[in-house]
């Protein structure tokens, strides 16, 4: 796991770095718009669809589905207890929740546990982040954000769920694979090509995303919940949950390191849509990220 996570945090450095130095004379900000566009729109479905067209499917997709559902709702509740009781600021409330809730599933969780645990891992991430994370996101984090950050017209979540590529990729690919319809070879090489495109450009706009949690030392306090939830609540959850549900011993691995990801860099962008408070949710993600360096090793140690 080291020399994966070595790698995944050296493509990082390489976006932060970026960001710093601006050797392009660009704005990071437009670069990193560009290139998840692109990831979003074209390649990160090519993924999902490959991923999940070979993937095994079965009981034991609904348990990861419902491990992630479980873990994302616990942590909305929590965090939103927590906020209620320091009587924080709507728009605060709303980024800590979001970033309490929501981890980087797919972006991170793909490549870890796909280089880690193996490619069988791989579809895992998928699953726990389209199967449940994501409708999540856009139902019920979509309206709390909208809510907390003042907007008077409340968007409707069916709309939202259609306008995700990477879903209906997941959704496609997930009836040919249970509908016993084999992959064609011509077809998987061109989504093999595509799907390599994701990890590198996702972690550098990772990278880029980050210098904007750097300058907001100031809320590092205010973000204490959403790391002990992110990196150690949620996986604790996963894990009991995982072991009432009689998982396996491997696919038991992927769950919990699945739920201790860090917070979801592109939150950021639904802040700033809905109003919430961007440079809190900022902070969330560069803490929760870098610490996640050390969380994660340790989680996978306990997990044997």
């Amino acid at each position: 796991m080291l020399n994966t996570l070595f790698q995944m945090f050296a493509l990082i450095g390489m976006g932060l770095a970026w960001s710093i130095w601006n050797p392009g004379r660009l704005d990071s900000a437009l670069i990193r718009k560009v290139l998840t566009d692109t990831v979003y729109f074209i390649f990160l479905p090519a993924l999902v669809f490959n991923a999940l067209w070979h993937a095994e499917l079965g009981i034991a997709s609904l348990k990861i589905a419902a491990i992630a559902a479980l873990c994302v709702v616990s942590a909305l509740l929590l965090s939103g207890l927590i906020c209620r009781r320091c009587k924080t600021q709507p728009a605060v409330t709303g980024a800590i929740l979001l970033a309490a809730a929501f981890p980087n599933a797919t972006y991170l969780g793909y490549p870890l546990l796909k280089n880690t645990l193996g490619d069988w891992a791989g579809p895992v991430a998928i699953q726990f982040d389209l199967y449940a994370c994501t409708p999540l996101l856009l139902t019920v984090g979509i309206m709390m954000a909208a809510r907390m950050g003042g907007q008077q017209q409340q968007p409707h979540p069916l709309r939202l769920l259609v306008r995700v590529p990477p879903l209906w990729a997941a959704l496609i690919a997930s009836a040919l694979n249970l509908l016993g319809v084999a992959p064609v070879a011509e077809l998987s090489g061109l989504l093999n090509m595509m799907s390599a495109a994701v990890v590198p450009i996702m972690l550098f706009a990772i990278g880029l995303a980050l210098k904007q949690g750097f300058n907001q030392q100031a809320h590092f306090k205010t973000i204490i919940p959403v790391i002990l939830i992110q990196l150690i609540l949620m996986p604790l959850l996963a894990l009991g949950a995982a072991q009432l549900m009689h998982m396996p011993a491997d696919l038991r691995t992927a769950v919990v390191l699945e739920a201790a990801m860090p917070s979801m860099a592109l939150g950021v962008v639904l802040c700033d849509r809905y109003g919430l408070n961007s440079g809190i949710y900022a902070a969330a993600v560069t803490a929760t990220t870098l610490l996640s360096i050390v969380s994660l090793p340790m989680w996978y140690s306990l997990l044997g």
